[in-house]
Protein backbone atom coordinates (compact mmCIF):
# COMPACT_ATOMS: atom_id res chain seq x y z
CA UNK A 1 0.00 0.00 0.00
CA UNK A 2 1.43 3.36 -0.99
CA UNK A 3 1.52 6.47 1.17
CA UNK A 4 -1.25 8.08 -0.87
CA UNK A 5 -3.54 5.11 -0.36
CA UNK A 6 -2.84 5.04 3.38
CA UNK A 7 -3.49 8.77 3.64
CA UNK A 8 -6.75 8.43 1.70
CA UNK A 9 -7.90 5.68 4.06
CA UNK A 10 -6.99 7.79 7.12
CA UNK A 11 -8.80 10.81 5.67
CA UNK A 12 -11.90 8.74 4.95
CA UNK A 13 -11.93 7.31 8.46
CA UNK A 14 -11.44 10.79 9.92
CA UNK A 15 -14.41 12.12 7.93
CA UNK A 16 -16.56 9.21 9.09
CA UNK A 17 -15.61 9.89 12.71
CA UNK A 18 -16.32 13.61 12.34
CA UNK A 19 -19.72 12.94 10.80
CA UNK A 20 -20.59 10.31 13.39
CA UNK A 21 -19.62 12.39 16.43
CA UNK A 22 -21.06 15.59 14.98
CA UNK A 23 -24.40 13.91 14.46
CA UNK A 24 -24.19 12.38 17.92
CA UNK A 25 -23.59 15.85 19.42
CA UNK A 26 -26.60 17.26 17.57
CA UNK A 27 -28.88 14.41 18.65
CA UNK A 28 -27.76 14.60 22.29
CA UNK A 29 -28.20 18.38 22.31
CA UNK A 30 -31.67 18.10 20.78
CA UNK A 31 -32.65 15.50 23.38
CA UNK A 32 -31.36 17.74 26.16
CA UNK A 33 -33.38 20.69 24.83
CA UNK A 34 -36.48 18.51 24.54
CA UNK A 35 -35.95 17.19 28.08
CA UNK A 36 -35.65 20.68 29.54
CA UNK A 37 -38.74 21.79 27.63
CA UNK A 38 -40.75 18.80 28.88
CA UNK A 39 -39.59 19.42 32.45
CA UNK A 40 -40.49 23.11 32.12
CA UNK A 41 -43.96 22.35 30.80
CA UNK A 42 -44.51 19.82 33.57
CA UNK A 43 -43.49 22.34 36.25
CA UNK A 44 -45.74 25.13 34.87
CA UNK A 45 -48.94 23.35 35.94
CA UNK A 46 -51.08 24.34 32.97
CA UNK A 47 -50.25 28.04 32.36
CA UNK A 48 -51.00 27.96 28.62
CA UNK A 49 -49.27 31.21 27.64
CA UNK A 50 -45.97 30.25 29.24
CA UNK A 51 -46.16 26.68 27.94
CA UNK A 52 -46.51 27.98 24.38
CA UNK A 53 -43.47 30.20 24.91
CA UNK A 54 -41.37 27.34 26.28
CA UNK A 55 -42.33 24.98 23.48
CA UNK A 56 -41.73 27.65 20.84
CA UNK A 57 -38.28 28.40 22.24
CA UNK A 58 -37.41 24.69 22.38
CA UNK A 59 -38.59 24.12 18.81
CA UNK A 60 -36.57 27.11 17.61
CA UNK A 61 -33.44 25.89 19.38
CA UNK A 62 -33.75 22.36 17.99
CA UNK A 63 -34.42 23.63 14.47
CA UNK A 64 -31.54 26.11 14.55
CA UNK A 65 -29.06 23.58 15.88
CA UNK A 66 -30.02 20.90 13.38
CA UNK A 67 -30.08 23.30 10.43
CA UNK A 68 -26.70 24.73 11.37
CA UNK A 69 -25.13 21.27 11.57
CA UNK A 70 -26.59 20.12 8.26
CA UNK A 71 -25.66 23.38 6.53
CA UNK A 72 -22.09 23.32 7.76
CA UNK A 73 -21.76 19.65 6.79
CA UNK A 74 -23.12 20.31 3.29
CA UNK A 75 -20.78 23.25 2.72
CA UNK A 76 -17.84 21.25 4.04
CA UNK A 77 -18.60 18.33 1.73
CA UNK A 78 -19.03 20.66 -1.25
CA UNK A 79 -15.77 22.48 -0.55
CA UNK A 80 -13.92 19.20 -0.16
CA UNK A 81 -15.27 17.79 -3.41
CA UNK A 82 -14.33 20.98 -5.27
CA UNK A 83 -10.84 20.96 -3.77
CA UNK A 84 -10.34 17.33 -4.77
CA UNK A 85 -11.66 17.93 -8.27
CA UNK A 86 -14.77 15.79 -7.86
CA UNK A 87 -17.18 18.65 -8.55
CA UNK A 88 -19.48 18.87 -11.55
CA UNK A 89 -17.23 21.43 -13.27
CA UNK A 90 -14.04 19.39 -13.09
CA UNK A 91 -11.87 19.36 -16.14
CA UNK A 92 -11.72 16.19 -18.11
CA UNK A 93 -8.24 14.79 -18.51
CA UNK A 94 -9.15 12.32 -21.22
CA UNK A 95 -6.92 12.39 -24.24
CA UNK A 96 -8.65 13.79 -27.30
CA UNK A 97 -7.37 12.43 -30.57
CA UNK A 98 -6.20 15.06 -33.04
CA UNK A 99 -8.57 16.09 -35.76
CA UNK A 100 -8.18 14.14 -39.00
CA UNK A 101 -7.38 16.07 -42.12
CA UNK A 102 -8.58 14.89 -45.44
CA UNK A 103 -6.51 15.88 -48.50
Amino acid sequence: MSRDEARAIRDTELEKDRARYGLLAVVVSNLAIAGVAIFGVWRLNGDKAVIVGVLTAAFTAVTSLTTAYLGIKAVSNTAKSIALGDGPNRQRTEAVPPAQRTP
